[in-house]
């Protein structure tokens, strides 16, 4: 059997039976994109209520796993009670979702009590200066040449654009991408300008003694170069490159924190962690071969269970004029170890991909027409529906795929909750 006629399924129903008949089931999920569309204000994104319902009826089930964050004013936290429309109800009915956010720095229970392991007070107080130091830099840059807004304009665009999350600040530019992107040439320009100010912010903490504290996060991004940093996606005419420039804790990345979930996952099972209570995002090794070994080593393979990844954010980019690809994306490493657990563990785990492209961001999409027709056609590779997204060498295999986006699954999260608790 060729490898692609496995995999790159638009049949969730036959997952959700699957599902609903598993003993030990552990889903690690993305948000954005995912359980709600993509936005150009995070301040304007909206979670369904049966979505938060069906959240709290799998405790025990259901992780996310998220570079965003869960409190401050844009965190997801406020989406939840805004949903919900009384904190006090969403706090004492654990309606709050639990699992890792900043890229697996924060983690937060049902309940919304959050800790921040492994970050040190020096770190803490560098990243509560980066906000402000990201306003004024881009109130000065975009009042300059060849961008030239005036006054009232940039302060409508910084509102939305510097996002104050305490220990992940961001610029998010989706709103510079909507007035640009006309002009393609600045647009880019602005890319790489915000690029050389994250280097910058770098700089400065190196002089204070936290050169290896932190890394500049790129979504979506262009894979990694040789020494390990994220490259930038410049923008082209089908998508929009990098538009979260997010200024992050070293280790901060989403596959060591399937680690951190899972060795909670354990401990509600066992009372023990299996890789010590304090273990953290930043202890944990960089490379995912390590972290296999250490999950190998670790966990009980008797009460491994079965791994559900959902994500929206993975990329492959053709590089002219040779016969590679720049693969990349914020969810492709922590989905990616999901597939290579499940191989190693024998857990049948689960890869499953949200075309998010319908949302207000520019992405590439599923062409999904093209992969219907493969129900016929089982010889037919998926590639041409996937371009932008995954590639004929692609060591990721995206299992199933929901092309109808973030409300199809939403759907089937909840019919999934509904048929597990009328067999719990």
């Amino acid at each position: 059997m060729l490898d692609y006629q496995t995999g790159y399924s638009l049949d969730s129903t036959e997952l959700l039976n699957s599902l609903a008949t598993t003993e030990r089931l552990l889903i690690v999920q993305d948000l954005d994109g995912v359980c709600m569309g993509l936005v150009r204000d995070p301040l304007t994104r909206v979670i369904e209520r049966d979505y938060i319902e069906a959240a709290a009826r799998l405790a025990g089930r259901f992780y996310v796993l998220t570079n965003g964050e869960h409190i401050g004013r844009r965190g997801v936290n406020s989406i939840v009670e805004k949903s919900v429309g009384d904190a006090a109800q969403a706090r004492e009915r654990g309606l709050y979702l639990p699992g890792l956010a900043a890229g697996g720095v924060q983690f937060q229970d049902r309940f919304a009590r959050v800790s921040h392991p492994g970050i040190s007070e020096a770190e803490l107080r560098f990243l509560q200066q980066v906000p402000a130091r990201s306003e004024s830099f881009l109130r000065s840059l975009l009042a300059s040449s060849p961008y030239g807004l005036d006054d009232r304009l940039i302060s409508e665009l910084v509102a939305s654009a510097v996002l104050d999350n305490r220990v992940s600040p961001t610029l998010n530019i989706n709103v510079l991408y909507q007035h640009f992107n006309a002009q393609p040439d600045i647009y880019r320009q602005l890319q790489q300008d915000i690029a050389a100010f994250m280097t910058s912010l770098h700089g400065q903490a190196a002089e204070q003694g936290l050169g290896a504290s932190f890394f500049t996060h790129y979504a979506p991004n262009s894979g990694r170069d040789a020494a390990g940093h994220e490259r930038l996606k410049l923008g082209a005419d089908n998508h929009a490159g990098t538009t979260d420039f997010q200024f992050m804790l070293s280790g901060a990345v989403k596959e060591v924190g399937l680690l951190v979930l899972l060795n909670h996952y354990y401990f509600a099972q066992t009372a023990s962690y299996p890789l010590g209570e304090d273990f953290n995002a930043r202890q944990a090794p960089g490379t995912q071969a390590e972290l296999l070994t250490l999950a190998l080593d670790k966990f009980d393979p008797q009460l491994m269970p079965r791994i559900v990844g959902v994500g929206d954010t993975v990329s492959s980019i053709a590089q002219p004029g040779l016969q590679a690809f720049s693969r990349g994306g914020s969810d492709r490493g922590f989905l990616h170890l999901v597939q290579a657990l499940g191989e190693a563990f024998a857990s049948d785990n689960k890869v499953v991909y949200i075309d998010s492209s319908a949302g207000e961001v520019r992405r590439p999409g599923v062409d999904v027409e093209f992969l219907q027709r493969r129900l016929a056609e089982p010889d037919l590779a998926p590639w041409p529906a996937l371009q932008g997204i995954s590639d004929p060498a692609d060591p990721l295999r995206l299992d199933v795929i929901f092309g109808g986006g973030h409300q199809q699954y939403v759907e089937f999260f909840c019919e999934l909750a509904e048929r597990l608790d009328r067999t719990a």
